[in-house]
Parts: structure tokens; sequence; C-alpha cells
């Protein structure tokens, strides 16, 4: 059965959605580690409510960003993962980290790349003026939001929206998504030719 470590930073609401498509068979994969860099983050009571292994990589225990770098590779490798998934983690990963994984790391990003990659994509679609804005899922690569683009969703921005109800309004797609492009990798349907 393909293995899958997933990597949150808050709430999980898309590790929880892949949990559940693993569980009815819509994804034919078992998480078998979820990783976050903050021992706070609300996903991990849900993965250890679900019986799922958890580890804790706090980049403010290491003096720099590859010790960070090296332990997190550590955690990921122990459970020996077919696919990784960046399912809202929210720290920037090394070169040399994600060079090691290119072709079975991917991440969800809230905006339709290339625009907006970082941060604050919401607000820099209503600042632009944009009259739609969505999430992309992507391969991983070393440069920030860059990689090869699995899938995406499009959302119409609504007159009044802010940062917020366009946030809210996007994560209601994004987990559907995230699941479809997900699926298609672990199928073999999609792969990363560089």
């Amino acid at each position: 059965m393909t293995r899958l470590v997933v990597l949150i930073s808050g709430r999980g609401s898309n590790m929880q959605a892949i949990v559940k498509a693993c569980a009815t068979g819509e994804i034919e994969a078992n998480v078998v580690s979820v990783i976050s860099d903050r021992a706070d983050a609300a996903g991990l009571e849900f993965a250890r409510a679900n019986k799922l292994h958890t580890e804790v990589c706090d980049h403010r225990q290491y003096s720099g960003r590859s010790q960070f770098d090296t332990k997190l590779k550590n955690l990921i490798d122990q459970s020996k993962p077919d696919w990784i998934v960046l399912a809202g983690f929210m720290r920037i990963l090394g070169a040399e980290l994600v060079q090691g994984y290119v072709g079975q790391m991917i991440n969800i990003h809230p905006s339709l790349l290339p625009k907006y990659p970082g941060l604050d994509t919401h607000e820099r679609a209503l600042a632009a003026g944009d009259v739609e804005h969505g999430a992309t899922v992507h391969f991983v690569t070393p440069e920030l939001d860059a990689g090869p683009i699995i899938d995406q969703v499009i959302v119409p921005i609504l007159p009044g929206d802010t940062g917020q109800t366009l946030s809210a309004r996007i994560l209601k797609h994004e987990h559907a998504l995230l699941v479809n492009a997900l699926k298609r990798c672990v199928n073999g349907k999609i792969e990363f030719t560089g």
C-alpha cells in the first residue's frame, strides 16, 4: 500500500480530507505519519484521535535552517514514504531537502500559480482587482511555489470579498482538489518529468 507523510502547520483540514479519503478507499494509500512544525497545531489532535503516528519538528529548537531541514528529513525518512504532502505547511524548505524528494513531494497553495507565490495570496488578489482566485496543487521544487502544476480550482471573487471570506470559500474547494490530485499521483496517472 502506498505510504503518505503529511506535513501541517495548523488545523490540518486538508490532511483530514486525505485521511478520510484513504479510509474510504478513494485514495489507495495510508497516512503513515503526520508531521507539524508547531506543537499546538490543531491538526495533531485529529491525527492522534485517528491513531496516526505524529511528530513535531519545531524550527525554533534549531539554530538554523539546515539543522531544521536535517531533523525534518530524518523524520520523513523514518516513515519510508512514497509521497510527501505539504497540506498547509507554512515553513519554507531548504533546496537540499526538497531536491531529495523531487517528484514525490506535492503542495497545495492558495492561489492560481504562477500568480501570488508565498504568503497573503488572498489579500494580494483582492488588491490587484482580480476577478477570480483559487488554489493550486503542484510538485515541490527548490524554487518557492514554482514546481509543475498538477491541478487548479478557480473561484470567482465576489463584490465585498475580504481576505477571510475569499479564503473560506476557496478552502471548501481545496479538499476535493488535493484529494483528487493525490489520487492521480498515487495511481500513477501523474508523474514528475522535470
